[in-house]
């Protein structure tokens, strides 16, 4: 199954919101879900999977390797967790979820750790989350770009992230964008919310279709069901070309994801 363009992301949200989430979510149409094993959910994600009754060649699920789980001994046996937990025998996706902090590993160590987790069946496709441009090109010189799935990333009309986004792109890589609603900061924004009026849609609609339109996969989170509807139907929207470069200038670098672990941006 090919990567649905909109998931639902499950950060942040723990026990019986994430399982309504992803119960409401499956429901009005969502097939991707993404978690990770820091999120401390993929139980309550695989519960919500379980009892949707949805067939499991009819979704995508991803999850994420966490930094303490990425030497060659512990990220099989992390990841082979994760599956008890989600209660699936294969993920379609397996992300590093962040490059190991200080580099204190090799991303080659990690990188064909996980293309080992694909060659022995426990998922389909790898890639990268949270990569610079060095680490994707040591991943490359790893695994080659084909392996590479994506390279998901904080990405939103005030954080575009262009030279990742660029060198992805001239190796083929795709880009997932993660906090794609920036937080839900796109709502107050005045020329976001302009847009939307003119096409009688939500402000967190007009930022999805801006990045869907750039050829991105999208996963925004909601514990509301109605803003789960509204948010799958964002591919519907067709914004203009001047549209696209009015909201490619509302770009200030804001990141809003940066831990202390995080590596030196691009």
């Amino acid at each position: 199954m090919k990567m649905p363009v909109i998931g639902l992301g499950t950060f942040r949200l723990k026990n019986q919101v994430v399982i309504d989430s992803v119960t409401n979510g499956l429901d009005v149409g969502y097939r991707h879900i993404d978690t990770a094993q820091i999120y401390g959910n993929e139980a309550e994600v695989g519960q919500a999977i379980a009892t949707s009754g949805i067939a499991r060649n009819d979704l995508y699920i991803t999850t994420k390797i966490w930094t303490e789980n990425l030497s060659r001994d512990k990220l099989i046996p992390s990841l082979k967790e994760s599956l008890t937990k989600l209660k699936i025998d294969q993920l379609d996706l397996t992300l590093i979820h962040w490059p190991s902090p200080n580099d204190a590993l090799p991303v080659a160590e990690y990188v064909a750790a996980l293309a080992e987790a694909k060659a022995q069946g426990l998922t389909k496709e790898i890639g990268v989350s949270n990569f610079t441009i060095s680490q994707m090109q040591q991943a490359i010189d790893t695994v080659g770009a084909s392996e590479i799935a994506t390279n998901q990333i904080e990405l939103h009309p005030f954080l575009q992230n262009h030279k990742v986004v660029e060198f992805a792109r001239q190796h083929g890589i795709h880009i997932t964008a993660y906090m794609p609603l920036a937080y839900g900061t796109v709502m107050e924004d005045a020329v976001l919310k302009q847009i939307a009026a003119t096409y009688g849609v939500t402000p967190a609609q007009v930022s999805l279709a801006w990045l869907l339109q750039q050829g991105f996969t999208v996963i925004p989170s909601s514990t509301k069901r109605e803003n789960l509807i509204s948010n799958l139907k964002a591919d519907q929207i067709k914004l203009s070309e001047e549209q696209m470069q009015v909201i490619a200038a509302l770009d200030r670098g804001e990141r809003l994801v940066n831990p202390d672990f995080a590596p030196k941006w691009d």
